[in-house]
């Protein structure tokens, strides 16, 4: 099992809703699922445990989740398989659910439990045959590069007014720009916000060159921890973050002081504890969505670390994960961003050439997160791996973000 949380954003970069995005093998090892065998174990829907593993709520506020059904999952006992609720739930298929009066009524059943419907992969040509179809769904996916916006903005609004519009692959900023300036969707999904391209150069601002300054302390070897906790002093969200951690973690102790929780911590903790603090900080500006990425990529990264052979280097990919959106956390591209913070060699050179022995962790996780299945199936053999070691990983990379935001137990 293979699955990945895509987000989608509107016309200001603010997520929306998440994709789910998921495979039931590993291609190379089970070839046979690139033809009929696709449909194998097809009688349930894939990803809806990821939905689980990072928890509904840390998800959603008033964000969608697509989930992709097939032309036989959609006849499953869906109920069974999410137990939340069903209207934050998009069921998202494809053109092999035809307007036939067979998937047409199990829609509308669909659609009284509540849950929303999306479909994609239609053709224009085909929109006057899927118009049973197309007078239950919420959400249309549409390719922008194989469709006139302009025209399918005033047939939709004509026809369907109440369906949204979703721009899919969308892989770059220029093209991301040009879409929400022509209007017309209400959605965007694709590569271009996934790794943030950062091409400004204004200067970082006081408070971030407290949070960088606090990175380059911890992220030395062998760091002071009075140094340390002088620096967290001077800016009182970290304080009070901090001694409430500590406080939790040592019951009745009653720790006041930064130096004391510091010492209390150790080097280890504190270490881990400023690293996932000061991100958090640094994206306070910026796109909810780089503080997840940014999150997620670290505690994946160093959960793969024993799949490639790198038990011993797992704080460094954590760091390395953290880091890979560093551009976007300052505003600058990496070369630039880089050079404020105090990283190993081995880490700038995966960051900033894809070389040297971390180089592998980052393109494995740069294809996970766009769903490459295929490139990920390779890389999986290539390191003798199992899709459900990586699998797991991802999940609890999922879960340690929720329980790091809503402190609730799996």
């Amino acid at each position: 099992m293979l699955g990945a949380l895509i987000p989608l954003f509107d016309s200001k970069t603010q997520v929306k809703a998440y994709s789910i995005f998921a495979q039931k093998y590993n291609s190379y090892m089970n070839p046979s699922i690139l033809g009929t065998g696709s449909l194998d174990g097809s009688g349930s829907v894939l990803g809806i445990d990821i939905v689980e593993s990072m928890g509904l709520e840390t998800l959603t506020d008033d964000k969608n989740v697509f989930v992709e059904v097939t032309n036989v999952s959609i006849f499953s006992n869906i109920d069974e398989q999410f137990t939340d609720a069903h209207d934050k739930l998009v069921l998202l298929f494809d053109h092999s659910v035809t307007p036939t009066d067979m998937y047409v009524d199990r829609l509308k059943e669909l659609k009284a439990s509540g849950y929303k419907l999306a479909i994609r992969k239609l053709q224009v040509k085909q929109f006057e045959e899927y118009k049973p179809i197309l007078n239950l769904v919420d959400y249309v996916l549409l390719d922008h590069k194989k469709i006139d916006i302009t025209k399918a903005k005033v047939y939709f609004q004509k026809v369907y007014p109440n369906v949204s519009l979703v721009a899919v692959n969308v892989n770059t900023q220029e093209d991301y720009d040009t879409l929400t300036n022509d209007g017309g969707y209400d959605l965007y999904e694709g590569k271009f916000f996934r790794l943030p391209v950062v091409n400004r150069k204004e200067d970082v601002s006081p408070m971030k060159a407290t949070y960088i300054e606090l990175l380059n302390i911890v992220n030395d070897p062998d760091f002071d921890l009075d140094k340390a906790a002088a620096v967290i002093e001077h800016d009182t969200a970290l304080v009070i973050s901090l001694l409430a951690m500590v406080n939790r973690m040592t019951v009745n102790s009653g720790i006041s002081t930064v130096g004391h929780a510091a010492a209390m911590l150790g080097q280890k903790e504190l270490k881990r504890w400023i690293n996932t603090a000061v991100t958090k900080e640094l994206c306070a500006d910026k796109p909810g969505e780089i503080t997840r990425v940014s999150l997620i990529r670290a505690r994946f990264a160093e959960l793969l670390a024993p799949s490639f052979g790198l038990n011993t280097s797992s704080s460094e990919l954590f760091l390395m994960g953290l880091f890979s959106v560093l551009d976007a956390m300052l505003d600058k591209p990496m070369k630039e961003a880089l050079e404020l913070v105090k990283v190993s060699k081995d880490i700038g050179n995966a960051l900033l050439d894809g070389t040297g022995k971390y180089a592998p962790v980052l393109d494995f996780m740069n294809a996970y997160a766009d769903a490459n299945w295929s490139e990920v199936s390779r890389q999986l053999i290539l390191v003798n791996a199992s899709d459900s070691t990586i699998y797991e990983a991802y999940t609890s990379s999922l879960s340690w973000f929720r329980d790091l935001f809503y402190g609730k137990e799996k």
